[in-house]
């Protein structure tokens, strides 16, 4: 350890956090005390430390079962980390522990190495010594990238969603020619003619999955996805220029659109996106179904499972990657069924359902505070829920003020609330985020417990398969 040994404490003179650094401290900054050096635990000593100790660096994780923990508010971790011990002790499971897309990141005014250094100083804190990970989210434009390298992320998740075109999927033939002909081409690197000969009257046979290509079938592929497999070849390419040579794990994600993405399709985007030698780890399709925000899956669980078993498939034809779940959060109904039917090759992406259950321990808590960040919510709903699908009915939300104490944290089980109170978060943390975080740290046990019985229920299902 490089000479030095690394402790945390509590300053005496107003109870902050503290790294303790004994023996060789260069790199560090602090105040010397005696034989030791008292560093803040901030973003320069944290790297610092990274350095030192190398399972504080995330690594990439590959075709791993794993799990992406995101925490918006940077209290989260040792819940997350208690829930991992608990109900995956054998360590099967490869977290995520810094994951913050950049939608996030700008509603709360985060950095990426913000969301890094909390993850950083929980995991020291806990220590954590097995391999995790570090995603930069829904990463939609080459710009986006510069500050998640900067911090070390590892994982990397391409979203070009905006360039899918949902209307391919009922166009006309002579339309989605039109669409096809005006593709960029050149960042494709082939043309429609080659295409044809790679897929049409192509038949995939994959485990009892039989696909065949026609033209109608490529070109409704290519029109609704064409843009956006151009625009991930833009991203990877900026990338793996920011990296240079240092390893990492990408994902596609195509979850956020207006409609699913059929086997064929499937096989299309990877095929193409490994034809361009795009280093694929995870693929996140548009499932059936609807994957809404802090709640259960919405659809036919039988309808489901038939199309998993299809993506399942094509996934296990490639054999290089993993299927991601977005919006993976408190979709209970069908953690058995990803378990059961992708085993390994699963990645399920959470992200609000944390923030959800520190709003719980305020209701809990303090309720007076609860009823303000509800009232903001309330207020802010119409305008924080543009960039999502959502069922909720704001009307059924009741008043804060029409609510006893012994009611509040019932609405953290309540189907609209739920998906209110999930949605304005940046509304809500900008406003009262201070408040929210000094009543954790009053009540840090709370928000452990909470968190580790939650996600125990999220994992265990993937465990026991």
């Amino acid at each position: 350890m490089n000479d030095a040994v690394y402790a945390l404490g509590r300053s005496s003179r107003n109870g902050t956090l503290q790294l303790i650094v004994r023996g060789n401290s260069t790199g560090f900054h602090g105040e010397q005390q005696g034989d030791a050096l008292i560093c803040p635990l901030d973003a320069e000593n944290a790297r610092t430390l990274q350095e030192r100790l190398p399972w504080l660096r995330p690594q990439p994780l590959g075709n791993r079962l794993s799990f992406g923990f995101g925490d918006r508010i940077g209290l989260a971790t040792p819940g997350h980390v208690d829930a991992l011990r608990s109900a995956d002790p054998t360590g099967r499971i490869a977290p995520i522990f810094a994951q913050q897309s950049v939608r996030e990141n700008q509603r709360l005014n985060r950095t990426p190495q913000e969301v890094m250094t909390a993850a950083v100083w929980s995991l020291f804190a806990e220590n954590w010594r097995l391999p995790w990970g570090a995603d930069a989210d829904h990463v939609k434009e080459p710009e986006h990238l510069a500050p998640y390298v900067a911090a070390g992320y590892t994982f990397y998740t391409i979203d070009p969603s905006d360039h899918v075109d949902n209307a391919a999927h009922t166009d006309d033939l002579a339309v989605l020619r039109s669409k096809c002909e005006a593709l960029p081409w050149d960042i494709l690197e082939t043309t429609y003619l080659s295409l044809c000969e790679n897929y049409c009257g192509r038949t995939i046979v994959a485990e009892k999955t039989t696909l065949h290509f026609d033209k109608e079938t490529l070109l409704r592929a290519l029109a609704k996805y064409g843009r956006a497999l151009a625009h991930t070849v833009r991203i990877a390419a900026a990338l793996r220029t920011a990296l240079g040579g240092t390893s990492f794990d990408l994902e596609m994600s195509v979850d956020e659109t207006d409609t699913p993405t059929s086997a064929h399709e499937h096989f299309f985007i990877a095929n193409e996106l490994l034809r361009r030698n795009i280093p694929l780890v995870s693929l996140a399709p548009r499932f059936v179904g609807k994957f809404q925000k802090g709640v259960d899956y919405m659809g036919n669980l039988a309808e489901f499972e038939a199309e998993l078993i299809r993506h399942v498939a094509v996934m296990r034809h490639f054999h290089c990657y993993k299927l991601s779940v977005h919006t993976g959060s408190d979709k209970f109904s069908i953690y058995p069924i990803l378990a059961r039917c992708a085993g390994e090759n699963v990645h399920i992406k959470t992200a609000g359902t944390s923030y959800l259950e520190a709003l719980r321990v305020a209701a809990l808590r303090a309720p007076d505070l609860f009823r303000q960040m509800l009232e903001t919510g309330r207020t802010c709903y119409e305008k924080d829920k543009k960039t999502y699908f959502l069922d909720c009915r704001p009307e059924r939300v009741p008043p804060a003020a029409t609510l006893d104490d012994a009611d509040l944290p019932n609405l953290l089980d309540q189907f609209d609330a739920r998906q209110l109170l999930h949605v304005t978060f940046g509304s809500i943390l900008t406003t009262h985020g201070a408040a929210l975080r000094n009543l954790l740290a009053t009540y840090p046990n709370d928000y452990r417990s909470a968190l580790r019985d939650h996600f125990a229920r999220h994992i265990q299902p993937f465990v026991q398969a």
